[in-house]
């Protein structure tokens, strides 16, 4: 099967699961040159799923999908259409960095694609101006609005001119007016190029009629495919979304009804809900400007705006979980104060994201959170017998939330914001993502909360059918309340057909803006001709696709204070702990005596250990009781008692004992103090025969033992270079697989699976800058070694060197191989530092020789790069070896690069499953 000339894409008996969940079945589709096709359901159906297959994003488990002519199941055959196809996951910028720049973003996919600075350059200039981005090119992403972000992501994915656009609900969570201007400009685009493609999910109905043709997805199957007209038609005079509920099997629409909200009774009582100029800033950024509400008892209130124009800010601090920069917020008359339980008892709030305990089943979410707000035993036994009867939640009482379908899932989030009888309900986007008949059902239970029990609602929403059935709308951008009215008298106010066009009409004026200028020019942008896939000179441009991500890499952790600290000063930091904190060296051990003799000789026997540098005298000891304390409060660490004639005993040469008691808690600490005082004991009869006989009772041959390396034996010559390898295997490796996974939580490893990057080059690419990072901290180490904790490097400095370079790119790979099977940040410091802390340190010879170690450890010991550098590094230091005497080990140490960049290079997919 392939695509053809007349088909950018078609798909055949298109199937895919995780795990148990099934995300499409039995799919097929065809998308024609030159076209729109619309993907069009709620969250959860499979539009996602469906797209990144085609893309290549993701693995194909069943069935057959031709794209630009040839099978994306054929490795080769993605990898050369790369070029071809532009993809925008869901989310606002998910594929973007957000501490780049928009210039820096944009550039950096002209890189991904092989292109030059100065094609990179004109491209982003033809872009940036049509889509009015261009007064903010050196503007973090992080720092954009979302109609803004989604532009710039779009300029991302068109700076290579694909023959294939595909859009995975760009505009979800867009202002109107950034969304109309979105279109407008693909349109512009698709007039300059008629035969570029596009294949685009989304979920706001009014947005899929403008498209040529629209697949209905339910289920993970297809509904019915055609033109909007064409599924229109199946409901004369109804809308789309009417027509997609007529689509849905008849157990999932026969509940629906038309919401039908009665009047609202006006009360003689105060407002429920106050706001007199709330003011909300994060360091310099203003989220919530000066706003000012009124909200009446037993009103609907809805809040309309885009993703971060301070909705959720704002509804935090009217519940008190958020305290205001400025301003004063009242609640039934009262200021808002985090500790009135009582007020914050007549409140229920119903966050954006599911915040409910997925582990626990739906009667006990909503007993749980009965008993947090100090619900009585009976009357909350009855509220929730009558809640999950309303709520049509009795069929889900033993099921966990997590497994809930998403309407449902949200019925039960309602429940329990309501279980405490709250004469406030603040719900922020409760609808997002929900199918329309769910929506419905929802919209049907605020009614009923509003009119029937005069519950206060202040909902958010993306949908403007849905504000039209508030009793009065607030419209807010960019932190500021534009106005606040009915939603009739809006759009009598800017004479306007629809809300959404009253509420254009503000956001034009308040930007500035005449109608559809952000429009102008958009169909003249000046697009380039598709340019070929790269051919000669594949190799420069795989360097420039791997030096693209190190350069982006380098810039986020520039920019990042938390990662670069810890980049930077983590070695340091730990090498100052381990340097002064670990040692073997035993000195300055307290100790005291129980002297029961009392003689010259016993306090001579004591002068011998007081006179060590080993030991320090403390008080003496007055009877047994007093001793036992000593030991077990830690004042001592040994406690010697010297018996009744001992003296006597020494003088007449008879045998006496002296009793020493050792805290034995810490082993190694015992075992030194026991070889400490044994070898003292034989001083002090060694210089007691010596006295009485006038002679020394020497042997005539005795062995002389002479240390080679360390003469002095002091543990820091051996501790310091042993530190510096196990700085330079935890964090440089820890880093660098925070710095893959960390693309995976985001989303942004994306751009990995949709682009001609190959995987050696990302991997490279995202490794370079901590191996850059890791020989700065290597620089540091072998200075406070040298300089502060007075270590002399007697060895080769150039083989030390280069072994620190071949050890640092080694555990740096090893990040990379964990990163593959992590797709958390936790999971993968956790597994990284498990993973080369554990063998660096008891099978690397720092503790017990590898020539000791057998089995299994003996294996681990010798396949571990630490094993080698610690030779290395301690060679350097304290054995003064030259280049020479180390090169077997720089050899070993190189031939582990290879070996775990491979390993980590096979383990990286690069499609996602």
């Amino acid at each position: 099967m392939s695509g053809g000339p007349d088909f950018v894409a078609r798909l055949a008996g298109v199937g895919h699961r995780y795990g148990n969940k099934v995300a499409l079945t039995d799919v097929s589709i065809d998308v024609p040159t030159g076209s729109i096709v619309g993907v069009i359901g709620p969250d959860g159906v499979g539009k996602s799923s469906l797209l990144g297959i085609v893309a290549g994003a993701r693995k194909i488990q069943s069935g057959r999908v031709a794209v630009l002519g040839g099978d994306m199941s054929d490795a080769r055959h993605r990898q050369s259409v790369c070029p071809r196809i532009a993809y925008m996951p869901q989310g606002l910028g998910g594929n973007l960095y957000a501490e780049l720049s928009v210039f820096e973003n944009i550039d950096f996919f002209g890189r991904l694609f092989g292109q030059a600075k100065a094609e990179r350059h004109r491209r982003i200039g033809e872009l940036l101006r049509p889509t009015g981005l261009h007064p903010f090119t050196g503007r973090p992403a992080k720092n954009l609005s979302g109609g803004m972000r989604q532009k710039l992501g779009l300029c991302c994915a068109l700076i290579h001119d694909p023959d294939l656009l595909i859009l995975d609900e760009p505009t979800t969570g867009v202002d109107p007016l950034s969304r109309r201007q979105f279109w407008r400009l693909i349109q512009g685009m698709r007039a300059a190029r008629p035969a570029m493609s596009v294949l685009v999910a989304t979920a706001y109905m009014e947005e899929a009629e403008r498209f040529d043709r629209l697949v209905a997805l339910h289920g993970g199957a297809v509904l019915a495919a055609g033109s909007a007209a064409e599924i229109k038609a199946r409901v004369p005079g109804g809308t789309l979304e009417d027509a997609f509920v007529s689509l849905l099997p008849e157990s999932a629409r026969r509940d629906r009804r038309a919401v039908h909200i009665p009047p609202r009774t006006e009360r003689a009582d105060g407002p429920a809900i106050v706001a007199r100029g709330l003011t909300r800033r994060f360091g310099e950024f203003t989220a919530v400007d000066r706003v000012d509400l009124a909200i009446r008892r037993g009103e609907i209130f809805g809040f309309v705006g885009s993703n971060g124009c301070g909705k959720t800010t704002t509804m935090k601090m009217l519940t008190g979980l958020l305290p205001p920069t400025e301003g004063d917020a009242l609640l039934f008359g009262r200021p808002i104060d985090v500790s009135d339980l009582e007020t914050r008892r007549r409140v229920g709030y119903m966050s954006q994201s599911f915040s409910l305990y997925g582990e626990l089943t739906v009667r006990q979410n909503l007993d749980l959170h009965a008993r947090l707000f100090h619900v009585p035993h009976d009357r909350a036994k009855r509220r929730i017998a009558q809640l999950t009867d309303r709520f049509g939640l009795a069929d889900y009482g033993n099921v966990q939330s997590a497994r809930l379908p998403l309407g449902i899932r949200q019925r039960l989030s309602l429940a329990v914001a309501v279980v405490h009888e709250p004469e406030i309900l603040i719900l922020d986007e409760p609808t997002s993502g929900v199918d329309p008949v769910a929506r419905d059902q929802f919209w049907e239970l605020l009614a009923d909360l509003s009119r029937n029990q005069g519950v206060t609602i202040f909902v958010s929403t993306h949908f403007m059918n849905e504000a039209e059935r508030c009793d009065r709308v607030s419209l807010m951008h960019a932190g500021k309340v534009l106005a606040t009215g009915s939603p009739r008298a809006l759009i009598e106010a800017r004479r306007a057909a629809t809300l959404e066009d009253s509420f254009i009409s503000y956001l034009e004026e308040a930007e500035g803006a005449a109608p559809n200028s952000g429009d102008k020019n958009l169909a003249a942008a000046a697009i380039a001709e598709p340019q070929p896939a790269p051919g000669r000179g594949r190799s420069w441009t795989g360097l420039r696709r791997l030096f693209a991500y190190a350069y982006c890499e380098t810039l986020e952790v520039r920019r990042d204070p938390v990662r670069l600290t810890v980049a930077l000063l983590g070695t340091v930091l730990l090498m100052l702990i381990f340097g002064y904190g670990i040692t073997m060296d035993v000195q300055g051990l307290k100790f005291s005596a129980l002297d029961r003799d009392m003689t010259p000789e016993s306090r001579d026997y004591l002068e011998e250990l007081s006179g060590s540098p080993y030991f320090s005298e403390q008080p003496i000891l007055r009877d047994d009781s007093d001793l036992d304390r000593a030991m077990k409060s830690g004042r001592i660490a040994l406690a010697v008692e010297i018996p009744p004639g001992f003296g006597r005993s020494v003088r007449r040469g008879t045998p006496t004992e002296v009793s020493a008691w050792v805290d034995g808690a810490m082993p190694f600490r015992a075992e030194t103090i026991q070889g400490y005082l044994l070898g003292i004991h034989q001083m002090y009869l060694s210089d007691l025969s010596a006295r009485m006989t006038g002679t020394d009772s020497a042997p005539p041959a005795r062995i002389e033992t002479r240390f080679r390396y360390n003469q002095d034996f002091q543990s820091v010559y051996a501790m310091v270079p042993s530190v510096i390898a196990i700085e330079l295997v935890f964090i440089p490796a820890i880093l660098t697989a925070l710095g893959v996974v960390r693309e995976k939580e985001l989303g942004s490893i994306v751009n990995l699976y949709v682009t001609p990057v190959r995987r050696i080059e990302f991997l490279l690419g995202k490794q370079l800058p901590y191996v850059g990072i890791a020989m700065m901290n290597y620089m540091a180490l072998v200075l406070m070694a040298v300089f502060l904790f007075e270590v002399p490097l007697k060895g080769s400095l150039l083989a030390l060197t280069l072994g620190a370079l071949l050890y640092v790119i080694a555990t740096t790979s090893i990040g990379l191989v964990v990163s593959a099977f992590a797709k958390t940040q936790i999971a993968a410091q956790f597994g990284t530092a498990i993973l080369t802390m554990m063998p660096a340190t008891q099978f690397s010879g720092m503790l017990v020789p590898v020539s000791s170690l057998v089995g299994v450890p003996s294996v681990i010991g010798h396949g571990f790069p630490t094993t080698y550098f610690l030779k290395i590094s301690v060679g350097a230091f304290t054995k003064a070896l030259s280049f020479a005497d180390m090169s077997g080990n720089l050899l070993i140490l190189a031939a582990f690069v290879p070996i775990i960049t491979t390993l980590a290079v096979v383990l990286l997919s690069k499609q996602e499953r």
